[in-house]
């Protein structure tokens, strides 16, 4: 059976509904956008990377989610080329619970399969990914100082 096209699809449909579910959780603020920003350019393609790898693959139950950042990490990092998306996954990859140091080592790791300097332009890529997750994050405000005089 032959696909539709994008325009006859159906964004309030269960697949797609659960494709933006899980991307949300994992591109958290940033998601709406970066699926926006993809359909005025390619509308289809917005259809395939909601309902497929968002609706489908990362929501197996087999192994988790931070093991499937993980692994999308390493992939991305081998790739040397995907840098825009490599941002995307290291912060979703705190986001499902992930370590600074357990990304750092994933990146590490993949020196022995892409070289040094892919796997440089990943670490490099990593800190500004912790970067913007750091400006992203809510602000602590400092209770100890509530009530102090000056």
């Amino acid at each position: 059976m032959a696909r539709k096209k994008a325009a006859g699809h159906d964004e309030r449909s269960p697949e797609y509904q659960r494709g933006m579910t899980q991307i949300r959780k994992q591109l958290g603020p940033m998601a709406d956008a970066y699926i926006r920003n993809i359909k005025a350019l390619a509308p289809e393609f917005a259809w395939v990377n909601v309902t497929f790898p968002f609706g489908e693959l990362y929501p197996r139950k087999t192994i988790d989610l931070k093991t499937r950042e993980l692994c999308t990490v390493a992939a991305l990092t081998v790739q040397g080329f995907s840098l825009p998306e490599l941002k995307l996954h290291v912060q979703a990859a705190l986001r499902a619970g992930a370590t600074r140091g357990e990304v750092a080592e994933i990146i590490t790791q993949m020196i022995a399969y892409c070289g040094f300097p892919a796997a440089t332009n990943a670490l490099m890529t990593m800190k500004e990914a912790f970067d913007a997750f750091d400006a992203a994050a809510p602000k602590k405000t400092k209770s100890r100082n509530k009530g102090r005089r000056k």
